[in-house]
């Protein structure tokens, strides 16, 4: 067997310096790492001031925070919640775990994000909520599905997990939603390693998310000296983020703005490249969306030209990744959640989708290597 050759340009990597650093000894410092602390509440504050939501609140991850949605929405078994099915497991996992059925349909295939007239067509008379998902930080058509849920009086959700920093029509993403869901994994453009957010945009959801995230409690009110002790109220959990982790997360939100637009610079020299091709598809751009640069794919014609291509830039210390299994084909799904319409686009670029690396410490040199290598293959692609 030959030796895997050694990873020299990963898929991602992130972005952290002195300033992260010292976040992390003042956290130290404090001699308080639990969750709820200085640092969580300065992250708090960056989001309630630059989205404009009634209110943020840091979580442990996005997953915590779509988890904290279904709780706020009391949804449960014979509730329906349509989706599409190009998504991360947790997306429709927060749902089903309270019993909630995930309606998968199929996705736009231009931007990958949630078809409008097939999430329309899924509606029935259980359906109390649309997740939206923002793929890789391009919006979803806002005006569309904003109109939509008024219409049917259905409660809007959004998954902006990827979206930091993105906008539609000049407004950041996850403000148009009751509430919206972001995360700071060690893959995204803002990361802690693990972490997350959930925006408030409704007054009304405001108390029941602050006890679901204290474990199901009134401790929120007991710290404001509402209340002289706290005591269980509802359901929730411990959806806290640690301070240590808060303090990375406080200065890398600092640092939006700045690292957005260097992977745009990325983003613009792979599409520069790119774009003449024909054997490939490149990403899609609507003119209302402002994206953050958080993901650059292309779109092979078929699934073995796909996989040869990775394989290839494998074996030179490349690493290029296909993206996700759709949530309709696998046994959780089938489990779980149910399927409406044709899922043919979901299944094709499942099945022909590549995302090239993508990071802000990426350098000239490193873009050239990769842009050069798979530009000599698609050359050869019939080869």
């Amino acid at each position: 067997m030959s030796k895997t050759t050694d990873i020299r340009i990963p898929f991602c990597r992130p972005d952290y310096g002195t300033a992260e650093r010292a976040a992390i000894e003042t956290a130290i410092r404090s001699g308080k790492l639990e969750g709820g602390g200085a640092m969580a509440q300065k992250c708090e504050r960056w989001f309630e001031d630059w989205a404009g939501c009634v209110r943020a609140l840091i979580t442990p991850s996005c997953t915590a925070s779509l988890e904290m949605m279904a709780l706020a929405l009391d949804l449960g078994a014979g509730d329906e919640i349509i989706m599409p099915s190009f998504t991360f497991v947790s997306t429709a996992g927060a749902f089903a775990l309270r019993g909630a059925v995930p309606v998968f349909v199929d996705i736009d295939p231009h931007t990958f994000n949630l078809d409008l007239q097939s999430a329309k067509a899924a509606i029935s008379p259980k359906t109390k909520a649309i997740m939206l998902v923002h793929y890789g930080g391009v919006g979803c058509d806002m005006d569309g599905f904003v109109a939509l849920c008024k219409e049917q009086n259905i409660v809007l959700l959004e998954d902006a997990a990827q979206a930091i920093g993105a906008t539609w029509d000049g407004k950041p993403l996850g403000t148009f939603g009751a509430m919206s869901g972001f995360s700071f994994h060690h893959t995204k453009n803002i990361t802690c390693g693990e972490g997350g957010a959930l925006l408030v945009n409704d007054p009304a959801l405001v108390d029941v998310s602050e006890i679901i995230r204290d474990k199901g409690t009134d401790r929120s009110d007991f710290l404001k000296r509402q209340v002289t002790k706290y005591q269980w109220q509802k359901l929730g959990s411990s959806y806290q983020l640690s301070e240590l982790a808060s303090a990375v997360l406080s200065e890398q939100l600092l640092r939006t703005d700045e690292i957005n637009a260097v992977r745009m610079k990325i983003w613009q020299r792979y599409n520069k490249a790119l774009v003449p091709l024909n054997n490939v598809q490149t990403p899609h751009i609507p003119a209302k969306a402002g994206h953050n640069a958080h993901i650059y794919s292309v779109l092979f014609k078929t699934k073995d030209q796909r996989n040869r291509c990775a394989a290839f830039l494998r074996r030179v210390g490349i690493v290029a990744a296909p993206h996700y299994v759709p949530l309709h084909s696998t046994p959780g799904g089938q489990k779980y959640g149910r399927s409406h319409g044709d899922m043919s686009v979901t299944n094709r670029v499942s099945e022909t989708q590549l995302r090239l690396p993508l990071y802000a410490t990426m350098n000239e040199a490193e873009q050239d290597e990769i842009i050069v290598t798979l530009l000599g293959f698609i050359e050869n692609i019939n080869g």
